[in-house]
This record gives structure tokens, C-alpha cells and sequence, in this order.
């Protein structure tokens, strides 16, 4: 497995949620593309934007949000491992933002009802 341009920490924790959940990186196919957006001449003229494919699953992810087409790579690894995690039922970090702010709207939305009322 290669290594990304991120800590060494973050690199073992990909490896070690990749065995976790058993995805190889031959199940992996991956391209690259052109970014756009803030950057300048540097993103126009490189690809650093990746596209991520889990080929038995079928996820399929476009990462462009750093300049750097390595930490890209890592970070459209980690949305595929994020997206498997997700469809196997397991509560993802992502998923437990999304609750909580649901929750607080919930809130925010009971309390106008009552000052209204």
C-alpha cells in the first residue's frame, strides 16, 4: 500500500480500517482529473483531483478538495471506507454529526412551537 502525504499516524490508521473491513487495494481502481476552482494555474494544469472506484461495491467517489493530488488519494480512501462502513449498518462518525444536528434542530424547532403557543 502506498504512502500518502499525511501523517504517518493517519497512514496506519487507513491500513489498519482497509484490513478491518477487508478491502484490498486491487479492489481499488482509481483515475485522476483535472481540479477546479480556487488554485489557480496550479489546479488547472494538474490533475489532482481523484476518482476512487470500489469495484465490488460499486462506491464510486470524486475527491478534489486539497491541492495536493496525494492527500486527495488518501482522502477518497478514506470516504469509500467511510461509504462500506455505512452500508454494513455501523454508525460512521459522519452519520453521528448528521444525528446530532438533526437533533438540535428537533430542539430549536420545539422551542419556537412553544413560544408561539
Amino acid at each position: 500500500m502506498p504512502d500518502f502525504a499525511v501523517s504517518e499516524e493517519k497512514n496506519r490508521w487507513l491500513q489498519r480500517k482497509m484490513a478491518e473491513l477487508q478491502v484490498r487495494e486491487e479492489d481499488l481502481e482509481e483515475s485522476f482529473v483535472r481540479s477546479f476552482g480556487n488554485g489557480g494555474q496550479h489546479v488547472n494544469k494538474t490533475s489532482t483531483c481523484v476518482q476512487l472506484r470500489h469495484i465490488p461495491s460499486g462506491i464510486s467517489v470524486s475527491v478534489s478538495r486539497e491541492r495536493s493530488q496525494s492527500v486527495n488519494r488518501f482522502l477518497a480512501r478514506r470516504e469509500v471506507l467511510e461509504r462500506i462502513e455505512a452500508l454494513s449498518g455501523v454508525l460512521t462518525p459522519e452519520m453521528k454529526r448528521i444525528e446530532r444536528l438533526r437533533k438540535q434542530k428537533d430542539r430549536r424547532r420545539r422551542r419556537t412551537v412553544k413560544k408561539d403557543s
